[in-house]
């Protein structure tokens, strides 16, 4: 629970407030006298009857009532602190900067958690411990420096990393990025990430509130609630870039099947950024940009005029985004012509519009008039530094007067970030947010404008749940038996090739006889069959399969053969994973051996929409082969996004599901037949 004293406090104590402003205390105490809190402040220290010239008082015991304490004393002595203040002074927020809890010892977390039983109890909120403090309108919360500008428009930011924070903060800066709040939650003992955007969702109106939110986040815990108010604030037009920390495979576990190799924890937090429509950074550089292109208002399309006085930026700005679908549509016409003939010679409209190192900001008005009403453009990037030979001063007031008046947002490029600091200061100044590095914004820019939106309903095909749980509940955790497999296809309505399991040559025979010829064999028992010489394609006669047979049974591990009939077409794959916390993972590619040799795969989050399910196919690198190339027939991709979403659902309706292969399904124009499937079953659930 988040209380008002959190967000705006009346009265604020710092205990163990000192004189010394290299201790978190003595800053904190700094920046709200600094920053002008306007409710009543008070300190504890037992040295002094004043610190900083605010009224001390040598025990939290002779404090008057409190709504907002902000500790920086020692972990062992926060517990009696904590206590005091929330059981005797009415106080509804605490703020521990203190390191020394349960990112520290097992003893350090039993203080943690008596703290977070004291605070819940009392109905007050808890921020840290091991963190830096909170950042908001009314109050400068934070023993860090800088304090960046606030603004009720500027973004939001909530970090797991007080370090990060600032870092994220001074890199800001820079671009004139302000803020609304800041929270730095530390350790999560009470309130998280998740918890904060909660807050932020819950009392978000549009045009009065930060309309970005920036999240730092080194874990995870309540998947379910992010994605939930992500989607929300989305929803109600705010928009949201995240840097997840730790996503490297190094510590992945080892898997049992090609889902399982191909799934991870980071896949799972990419599909659930994805699926919340959450942009994924994966640099405070990447983020602050990404920011501050946010600030601007969303182009309606993809088609950028450059404007520029340097051709080298021009360049490399039209190489990111050409790269990445954004569009740098050509400029010609008697109207370009009208435009060129007001510029000096040497220059150029083509797009990039290169007025020279010698332009003028007359010329650039001119330039930037005619892209909002001559030229079909949707938005401008304007590229304009110094050699530091004169001042700029002029050129950078008309960019700020265009981008506040023009109907089509207007992105400036400022280089010199030494030769005309002045001048991007005046600008930002101002309001303006302007970025110093042309690679960098066209990267964000496209993150921004290629970043896809996902339906709020999932509506999954019908299965059969009860024939679902029948086998489920029966079952035991392992791989489940070919037969309990079958069954569990045919309840989810998902197309499989007729299957007989032989564990004898008499059942063979008679299995063979009741499929018909050409056949493909496989073992029972060896979960990559391939590599043990576990699979036969193309057997047409008793006597291959007899022998066959017999081979195949000494195989290790085997238990039986499976006897299927020979299926021709495109193999692709279909596979979930599930993954504790986040739920299933569902995943989609090209079949058979290039699962894992190539690792084309795409991921999304269960439940999946149809939106979702024809993305993953068409976002495939091997898209060109599902649709058929050279005569090659394609698969049919609305059978394959049928299976997709059959797959979803079969998980959806059994979250006992650990690990399920659908390697290969044969796809042409006519059918989409799962030819292989494996079900692995785990019915120890960690939420």
């Amino acid at each position: 629970m988040i209380t008002k004293e959190l967000i705006s406090p009346k009265s604020i104590v710092v205990v163990g407030g000192s004189e010394d402003t290299h201790k978190p205390g003595g800053n904190v105490l700094k920046n709200l006298i600094d920053t002008k809190f306007s409710g009543n402040l008070y300190v504890v220290n037992p040295k002094s009857e004043k610190i900083q010239g605010v009224v001390s008082y040598p025990t939290v015991e002779e404090l008057p009532q409190v709504d907002l304490a902000i500790l920086a004393i020692p972990a062992s002595m926060c517990v009696s602190a904590v206590k005091t203040l929330c059981n005797k002074k009415a106080c509804k927020a605490i703020i521990i900067y203190s390191s020394g809890f349960h990112e520290s010892s097992s003893e350090g977390a039993l203080l943690e958690k008596e703290i977070v039983k004291i605070v819940t109890k009392a109905g007050a909120s808890l921020i840290g411990p091991n963190c830096i403090g909170v950042l908001t309108p009314g109050y400068s919360g934070v023993f860090t420096k800088p304090i960046p500008r606030l603004n009720p428009m500027g973004a939001d930011i909530i970090s797991g990393s007080g370090a990060t924070a600032v870092f994220i903060i001074e890199a800001s800066i820079e671009l004139g990025l302000t803020f609304s709040s800041v929270f730095s939650v530390g350790n999560s003992a009470q309130l998280g990430v998740e918890d904060i955007l909660e807050y932020l969702d819950n009392t978000y109106v549009h045009g009065k509130s930060s309309p970005v939110k920036l999240l730092y986040i080194e874990s995870i815990n309540k998947p379910e609630k992010l994605l939930k108010h992500s989607q929300s604030l989305i929803k109600k037009g705010a928009k949201i870039a995240a840097v997840k920390s730790g996503y490297s495979e190094a510590g992945s576990r080892a898997a049992s099947s090609h889902t399982g190799a191909l799934a991870s924890p980071d896949k799972a937090v990419s599909a659930l950024f994805t699926k919340a429509g959450i942009i994924r950074c994966y640099s405070r550089t990447e983020l602050v940009t990404v920011a501050s292109v946010l600030m601007y208002p969303k182009p309606n399309g993809k088609r950028m005029a450059i404007i520029t006085h340097a051709g080298g930026p021009a360049v490399m700005l039209t190489d990111v985004l050409s790269a990445n679908g954004i569009d740098i549509p050509e400029i010609s016409g008697p109207k370009a012509d009208a435009l060129l003939a007001r510029l000096f010679p040497g220059s150029s409209v083509s797009n990039p519009v290169d007025f020279l190192a010698t332009g003028t900001a007359v010329q650039l008005s001119d330039i930037i008039d005619a892209c909002e009403k001559d030229f079909d453009v949707d938005s401008m990037a304007v590229i304009f530094g110094s050699p530091g030979l004169t001042t700029v001063y002029d050129v950078y007031d008309v960019l700020i007067d265009k981008i506040k008046k023009s109907k089509k947002p207007i992105y400036p490029i400022m280089p010199s970030v030494v030769n005309v600091k002045d001048e991007i200061e005046h600008f930002q100044n101002k309001g303006g947010i302007s970025f110093p590095d042309e690679v960098a914004f066209g990267s964000a820019l496209a993150k921004v404008l290629n970043q896809k939106t996902n339906p709020d309903k999932f509506d999954l095909p019908p299965v059969d749940t009860k024939m679902i749980r029948s086998v489920i509940d029966n079952s035991s955790d392992g791989y489940l038996d070919p037969e309990d497999v079958q069954i569990l296809l045919d309840a989810a309505g998902i197309s499989r090739a007729k299957e007989i399991v032989a564990k004898t040559e008499t059942a063979l025979r008679k299995g063979a006889k009741e499929i018909g010829y050409p056949l493909v064999m496989k073992v029972v028992g060896p979960v990559y069959k391939s590599d043990v010489g576990g699979v036969v394609l193309d057997i047409t006669d008793e006597e291959t399969l007899v022998i066959e047979f017999n081979r195949m049974m000494k195989i290790d591990q085997t238990t039986a053969v499976l006897i299927q009939p020979m299926l021709s077409g495109t193999q692709i794959f279909i596979g979930a994973k599930r993954e504790d916390k986040f739920g299933h993972l569902i995943m989609c590619g090209l079949g058979g051996i290039f699962v894992e040799a190539l690792g084309d795969v795409n991921t999304s989050l269960n439940p999946v929409s149809k939106q979702e399910a024809s993305e993953m196919i068409q976002n495939l690198k091997s898209y060109s082969l599902i649709k058929g190339s050279r005569g090659q027939e394609g698969v049919n991709e609305f059978l394959f996004s049928e299976a997709i979403r059959r797959v979803s659902a079969l998980c959806n309706f059994a979250p006992e599901i650990f690990e399920m292969d659908l390697n290969p399904l044969l796809g042409n124009s006519k059918q989409v037949i799962a030819v292989d499937a494996r079900i692995r079953i785990e019915k120890q659930i960690k939420n």
